[in-house]
């Protein structure tokens, strides 16, 4: 929400130039602005300039002045000037800003009448120096250059104008040329203020100077007058009524400080309201984004090229404000909407569009809640109008349509075709504008396409470069207009193209649904007489076919937060069977998660199934099912893809939805036996086939061998000395160096290779085209990682490794025959072993 907190600072900081400037301009001194006082540094050259031009203008009016003065150094003069100085330090600080006022330019206006135009500068230059310097924290150079420059400037003017032979034939001449000389210095003052200021910041000589005028000019009357007064009481009281003029100014002293302190109450009253706008469209965005992801970038293109376009056709301030707002919470009435409808990557139905379109209505109606100062609520309504008056919600047409929400409601477009969404792929940027441009004059403004045509471009490099009141919403509102939106409905081919009911298709019609309930009946029986999980899917596959036509099958299951695809087949199905799907995410994933089927869904969005974006689906259509129904602990999805587009109707879906629940049922028996399996044929320590498992394994070996005339090794490992590690350290050392032989077996084998857990301390590999020499190698490495991994658990070499090997076909040609061929060896090899082991402890000890 930075714009507003800009906007709020922007405000806030115009405001208190104005103030500051205009009522230090009023009492004649630190007329500089703020920014010159605090950072000079920062100033433009432009208005260094111009400081400079006043300082040389300062200087011709004192030669002026003093060419003709006489010096004459009075009590009078003095007593003014100590008069001057004491009003000086009745300052006051305007509300949020650090500049101050003083009302010691009734002196300076007092001092026109008595006293020679050099002593009135002088008296004034006091003043001014005085009230810059007098409890200031910024004593700038600068700053106090330009207060005496302006006030020597505006008092030349002031005396100039009171000089002139003007109404010296009225009576009340003098009181009208103190009143016109009066106006003169306000003029000049307020305007070398405004001039600064301008210069500074960018603005408007013109708006600035107006602030002064409504804030100031009342003022400077009342201070002529009061010079007036006080000019004719001395005439007949003498000078010395002069010091009576205090408690005067120290009344309007204290009603300054009465006054701004009520302004400055109502000041941090506003800040307050305005920090409360902050945070509550802070939340109302944080609320957008938890409800559709892809809302945070979307708003911050939409802003961007919103307000671009605004700039180009010239809106106003207020009209910019509005828009700016709009664009970040045009869609906050999508909390309004359910999540599996905003989230669908597919094309919505006719129901869910109706609940779709509501999001413009809430949205206007929890923004009137807000209050804001201009007319965000109506852009929020109409942002999905149409030029032609085929939009929604009003049927609005045309320049009935808020400019706002046509800048909007196109801008939204664009961006829309230009990212991706659940339901399609992203368009290239100049595909979109051109979508985007033969909508101009139906469904957008021309005027805003057009600017859109000419600057795309540049609004996409900026891009890239740079509390709520309680209200109830009614949810279950209809809105009755409105065309289909650009995803399109769900399309059922057998309703769009109905043809006249006769008797050929009503005979064809009950034939189909006899071969339904026949196929329905043949699938039923054929899962249940089926266990394996790939046969179960090539079952499901093979009859769906006859039922719902489909161009690839998947199905997937969830294992965890990811869907696993277990079985595919048909066009494109290596690269289904190698997806992984988060759960929630594409067309497969939003079913899961949301437990609701999708008709005609676009196949590309699947993760992972285009990761190249400048390549297109050959498939068009898909209809995807949760599957779980009728099953205890099953998650997935049945999903079938065609290449034809909206292919799929809503008999489909009926026909799919009735088989789900049986193969849901089928589906899990099946992993249950999986499991089982698993079970049966795992050793439960180390994790690797046991005896079981590695008899079904030969057996398939033994076949395959036979087939391709292959030979393969098989060795029979035993662990040397493994009981003195059970009887020294424990059985829980013992099956700690068991999982690590194991993990060394494996970790060195190929993927081809095999490894089993026989019981107790052996071990068997299989090794397929294994030669004699390549065998002895690996062998010995074998023991010397095992004899390693027994030295780091035990801090010995307590263990070795004997291994026998059996090859196919030379010593066997049966899982049998093989396994005792290698144990026999396997025994000689571990007499050889340990009658040379005691050799050497003979020859030791001898």
């Amino acid at each position: 929400m930075n714009w507003l907190r800009g906007s709020i600072r922007r405000v806030q900081q115009q405001a208190q130039s104005a103030l500051s400037f205009t009522f230090m301009a009023a009492a004649s001194v630190e007329t500089a602005q703020d920014l010159a006082a605090a950072k000079p540094r920062t100033l433009p050259l432009r208005a260094r300039l111009y400081i400079t031009a006043m300082f040389l203008a300062a200087c011709y009016c004192l030669t002026q002045a003093f060419e003709v003065w006489k010096p004459e150094l009075t009590v009078r003069f003095v007593l003014f000037v100590a008069v001057a100085l004491a009003s000086s330090g009745m300052k006051v600080r305007p509300p949020g800003v650090t500049g101050n006022i003083s009302v010691n330019y009734v002196f300076t206006l007092l001092g026109l009448l008595e006293f020679q135009l050099a002593e009135t500068i002088i008296l004034a230059a006091l003043g001014a120096a005085a009230q810059t310097v007098w409890r200031s924290r910024k004593n700038r150079c600068l700053h106090l250059l330009f207060n005496v420059s302006c006030i020597v400037v505006t008092v030349w003017a002031a005396a100039f104008t009171l000089k002139l032979p003007l109404f010296e034939t009225w009576k009340e001449g003098p009181l009208l040329r103190l009143t016109l000389a009066g106006s003169v210095y306000f003029v000049v003052n307020t305007l070398l203020v405004s001039v600064i200021i301008a210069l500074a910041e960018r603005a408007s000589i013109r708006n600035i100077w107006r602030e002064f005028y409504n804030w100031l000019f009342s003022y400077y009357l009342l201070g002529v007058s009061l010079a007036e007064m006080v000019h004719l009481s001395m005439a007949q009281l003498g000078w010395t009524f002069a010091a009576a003029l205090l408690p005067i100014l120290y009344l309007i002293f204290r009603s300054y400080r009465l006054y701004f302190s009520k302004l400055q109450q109502e000041k941090s009253h506003a800040e307050s309201m305005a920090s409360l706008h902050v945070r509550t469209i802070e939340a109302l965005a944080m609320a957008i984004e938890a409800k559709d992801e892809c809302t945070h970038e979307h708003l911050r293109r939409v802003q961007i090229y919103s307000l671009a376009v605004a700039n180009h056709l010239g809106l106003d301030e207020e009209q910019m404000q509005a828009l700016q707002a709009a664009s970040i919470l045009h869609d906050i009435g999508k909390l309004a909407v359910p999540d599996y409808i905003i989230s669908k990557p597919g094309k919505l139905t006719p129901e869910e569009f109706e609940k779709m379109k509501v999001h413009t209505v809430v949205g206007a109606a929890i923004l009137e809640q807000v209050g804001f100062p201009y007319a965000v609520p109506p852009i929020v309504r109409s942002h999905h109008e149409r030029w032609d008056g085929t939009g929604y919600p009003d049927g609005l047409r045309g320049e009935q349509i808020p400019i706002g929400a046509r800048i909007l409601t196109a801008v939204d477009c664009l961006d829309a075709l230009a990212t991706d969404r659940q339901y399609r792929r992203a368009l290239p940027l100049d595909e979109a504008m051109g979508y985007i441009a033969g909508l101009a004059g139906k469904q957008f403004d021309p005027r805003v396409v057009e600017v859109l045509k000419e600057h795309y471009l540049e609004f996409e490099a900026a891009t890239r470069s740079a509390p709520l009141r309680e209200t109830k919403i009614d949810k279950k509102l209809v809105i009755s207009r409105g065309n289909a939106p650009a995803a399109g409905f769900e399309k059922d081919s057998e309703t769009a193209n109905a043809q006249p009911v006769t008797p050929e298709t009503f005979i064809g019609s009950i034939a189909s649904a006899r071969q339904e309930v026949q196929t329905i009946l043949e699938i039923t029986h054929d899962l249940s007489a089926s266990l394996r999980l790939e046969e179960t899917l090539s079952i499901v596959a093979e009859r769906l076919r006859l039922l719902v036509p489909f161009d690839c099958i998947a199905v997937y299951i969830r294992e965890g937060d990811v869907l696993i695809p277990k079985y595919a087949n048909g066009d494109n199905s290596r690269v289904f069977a190698s997806l992984a799907i988060p759960v929630g995410q594409g067309l497969s994933g939003w079913v899961v998660e949301n437990d609701k089927p999708i008709i005609n869904g676009n196949p590309s969005v699947e993760p992972g199934y285009l990761d190249d974006p400048r390549k297109f689906s050959l498939l068009g259509a898909a209809l995807s099912v949760p599957l779980g129904e009728g099953a205890e602990a099953l998650s997935g999805a049945l999903t079938l893809y065609r290449a034809e587009r909206d292919s799929y109707t809503r008999d489909h879906l009926r026909v799919l939805l009735a088989v789900t629940p049986k193969i849901s049922r089928a589906i899990e028996a099946s992993q249950r036996l999986q499991h089982a399996e698993f079970q049966a044929n795992t050793d439960a320590l180390t994790s690797l086939p046991n005896a079981r498992g590695l008899y079904l394994h030969l057996e398939n070996e033994l076949e395959r061998a036979k087939t391709q005339v292959e030979r393969f090794a098989l060795l029979v490992c035993d662990l040397d000395g493994f009981k003195s590690i059970n009887d020294r350290f424990g059985h829980l050392t013992g099956n700690e160096l068991l999982k690590r032989v194991a993990l060394i077996l494996q970790n060195n084998c190929r993927d081809a290779d095999y490894v089993a857990r026989m019981g107790g301390d052996e071990f068997v590999l299989v090794f397929s085209g294994a030669r004699q020499d390549e065998l002895d190698s690996r062998i010995e490495n074998l023991d010397r990682l095992i004899r390693r991994a027994c030295r780091d658990l035990c801090d010995q070499e307590h263990v070795g490794l004997s291994v026998g090997v059996a090859c196919y076909p030379e010593h066997g040609s049966g899982p049998e025959t093989l396994l005792s061929y290698a144990d026999s060896e396997m025994y000689r090899v571990k007499r050889t072993r340990k009658n040379t082991d005691q050799s050497l402890k003979l020859v030791k000890v001898g």
